[in-house]
């Protein structure tokens, strides 16, 4: 698993999936929910004050959506912008998913010289939906048949670093204007 970075915090969704994000992704939804009514770098601003309440002062490292919206509501508020939270339902459409173990597997033994390219295909296929979340699992033991390993080694994280690169230069090429999440696990 790959540990969230400081700059991250989980928002447990109505359907009860979590899902990480940055205050400047959040700040991105909420601009783009509002279709630019709003000054983008007040919501910035006030995404981090939020993001930083919830992180650094309440010690949180998971926060309901509803919760987020909420203290988001009342940071605007501070500046005279009036918004309203609505959950929109979500789909099962919304988060793609895909077995990066499955796809290893599959490449037989020319390993990383067909694994990435059915990568890529794997991640165009799950973009036609045009979800909200792709998430790729079973990134670790990818990695360990890709490589041959039993025991994660140096030469393990690199292939990981590989991968999740790969994927996410993928996603910004593929998908640029889809401004989905991408989730390796």
């Amino acid at each position: 698993m790959i540990w969230l970075g400081s700059e991250y915090l989980m928002f447990q969704m109505p359907s009860g999936e979590s899902v990480a994000f940055s205050s400047d992704a959040i700040a991105v939804e909420i601009v783009d929910e509002t279709e630019g009514e709003l000054d983008a770098n007040m919501v910035k601003q006030a995404a981090n004050a939020v993001y930083h309440y919830f992180k650094h002062e309440l010690g949180r490292q998971t926060v309901t959506v509803g919760e987020f919206a909420k203290a988001m509501e009342k940071a605007l508020d501070g500046f005279e912008i009036s918004i309203v939270s609505t959950q929109r339902p979500r789909t099962a459409s919304s988060v793609a998913e895909a077995d990066l173990c499955k796809i290893a597997r599959d490449s037989g033994r020319t390993f990383e010289l067909t694994f990435f390219p059915r990568l890529r295909d794997e991640l165009k296929l799950q973009l036609l939906s045009s979800p909200n979340v792709v998430r790729f699992s079973g990134l670790r033991d990818c990695v360990k048949e890709l490589t041959g390993a039993k025991r994660w080694s140096s030469r393990c994280a690199a292939m990981e670093e590989q991968i999740v690169g790969y994927v996410r230069e993928c996603l910004n090429t593929d998908a640029a204007k889809a401004g989905c999440m991408l989730v390796l696990d």
